[in-house]
């Protein structure tokens, strides 16, 4: 007898809150997950970073931090990009795009993806 995955939706919030607040860490059947809307689009993540297990949902989210460039390909210094956006781990600082869930330094680092998708104003995870 073979063991089956029982998946199922369960609605996490509603878009019209999740839009105001951007990100919300929420407990379903004991797995925590983080919920974000950023620059439209809806996006889920396992709250738990790769690097050594920290709850990385519940961190900062900051600009993406880029490199500067001055007139003659000279270094402008760091700066923040002016819409990308990064899930910073408060463990050990570890960043993340908050849609791709990709670490901006190695593509093979990333977050565990939630399927999630929208309907009227709800907010649905598979699990």
């Amino acid at each position: 007898m073979s063991a089956e995955t029982v998946r199922r939706d369960v609605v996490v919030a509603g878009l019209s809150d999740l839009r105001e607040r951007e990100r919300i860490v929420v407990d379903v059947d004991g797995l925590e997950l983080g919920v974000y809307f950023h620059a439209g689009e809806v996006r889920a993540w396992h709250n738990v970073c790769p690097h050594q297990g920290g709850p990385v949902c519940q961190g900062k989210i900051m600009p993406r931090t880029v490199q500067l460039v001055r007139e003659g390909r000279k270094s402008g210094g760091p700066g923040f990009h002016p819409t990308d956006r990064n899930i910073v781990c408060p463990w050990h600082g570890f960043e993340f795009d908050i849609l791709t869930g990709r670490h901006p330094a190695d593509s093979r680092v990333g977050l565990r993806p939630i399927p999630v998708r929208v309907e009227g104003d709800d907010v649905i995870v598979t699990i």
